[in-house]
């Protein structure tokens, strides 16, 4: 069989996941020939994706220091009655970064870009004009499954990147400044400050619909920058998208709408954090996983990577409670004082929090207290919690 049409593993999907994937397996387990499979011109795609250091374990940060772009020695974040620093430091990659990787890593071969992919089973990837690539085996990774069998809420953006006319007064970024109007949800601005006259600027909403209009966003995003007296020469690109965020459903269902008895991993396997969408954590230790695996079969990687997300999404339940607290428990433009209240709490527990490491006793702490919200919706909102 030709050499593009057989592999050991094929990874179907050249994004975040996909990539992280694929060079984890290049790194620990070169013996192995692999293809990574992406239906866009580019890996990655057009995105910036962001962590604190404690999203990921010491022991796999071999396979994420590589990409990163930018770090910064903490972090701000403001809302109306309460601002505060903390000094987690704070990482961005960049997409180009993990496209000049992952072409620097992986053969010629191994990578097939503008591909149209009609099927993948456990064993197989056929694309386009009838090519069939044959694998011990398969890992899906293009994006969501039927969300419909999941009660969502969504976190909405649009970012942009600007090249400033002077230099900005920014020392570290803004992760939350919900001093602006509240709009269309729970809405913030985040700031990024690549460079002494480069800023990248989001506006970020907990929405209950995934609709974007992009237009009124970019106007909130200058009209944010100018309030800040940032004025610029050029956009340098924009980006926009839609993340679930989950309050309910059937996991067993969802994973299997993405494909049966295939790998998933990603959004498609339900590796995402519930309450702010963000897949960068799992995709990295799902990575690190299949790399140590020895069996990479078919059936032996569906089983490793659904017995990960299963055991993810049972740990998670007191995320989920947390999300439809936010939506279903407080009035959309009163949502941002579920946040507020939220950090003023102990930083150890806010870096545990958002690494999806959250202890029964950080779970209690967040409960306890006066709610940001009326106690019976409050109530209600986690008593309709119960899967």
């Amino acid at each position: 069989m030709p050499e593009r049409l057989s592999c050991d593993v094929a990874i179907v999907g050249g994004g975040l996941s996909g990539a992280l994937i694929a060079l984890a397996l290049k790194k620990r387990r070169p013996d192995i020939s692999l293809r990574l499979i992406e239906s866009t011109a580019r890996i990655g795609g057009n995105h910036i994706w962001s962590f604190f250091s404690g999203d990921i374990a010491q022991d796999d940060r071999w396979l994420i220091a590589p990409l990163i772009s930018y770090g910064w020695t903490g972090y701000d974040v403001h809302f109306p009655a309460h601002s505060r620093g903390l000094k987690q430091n704070y990482y961005s990659i960049e997409s180009e970064r993990l496209d000049t990787v992952v072409r620097a890593t992986l053969a010629p071969h191994e990578l097939i870009t503008q591909a149209h992919v009609l099927g993948a089973s456990a064993r197989a990837v056929v694309l386009g004009e009838g090519e069939r690539i044959e694998a011990k085996g398969v890992i899906d990774c293009r994006g969501a499954g039927d969300l419909g069998l999941l009660d969502c809420g969504w976190q909405k953006f649009v970012g942009m990147e600007f090249d400033l006319a002077d230099a900005h007064d920014l020392a570290r970024p803004i992760v939350m400044d919900a001093q602006v109007e509240q709009i269309d949800g729970y809405r913030f601005v985040y700031c990024l400050p690549f460079a002494a006259t480069r800023m990248f600027i989001e506006d970020t909403y907990y929405s209950d619909t995934p609709d974007i209009d992009r237009a009124a966003l970019r106007g909130r995003i200058e009209a944010y920058a100018r309030a800040r007296g940032w004025g610029w020469d050029r956009v340098l690109r924009a980006e926009a998208g839609a993340l679930p965020v989950v309050m309910s459903g059937d996991f067993e269902a969802y994973w299997k709408s993405g494909g049966n008895r295939i790998a998933k991993a990603g959004m498609r396997g339900g590796l995402f954090h519930p309450l702010t969408g963000y897949s960068l954590p799992d995709a990295v230790r799902s990575a690190a996983l299949v790399a140590r695996q020895s069996d990479l079969s078919g059936t032996a990687l569906h089983d490793l990577l659904h017995g990960l997300a299963r055991q993810t999404w049972k740990a998670r339940g007191f995320y989920r409670m947390l999300t439809k607290m936010l939506f279903r428990a407080s009035e959309p433009e009163a949502r941002y004082r579920i946040l507020e209240r939220f950090y003023r709490l102990d930083a150890g527990l806010i870096a545990r929090f958002y690494a999806g490491e959250a202890t029964l006793l950080d779970q209690g702490r967040v409960l306890t207290g006066k709610p940001p919200v009326p106690i019976g919706r409050a109530i209600e909102a986690i008593l309709g919690t119960k899967r």
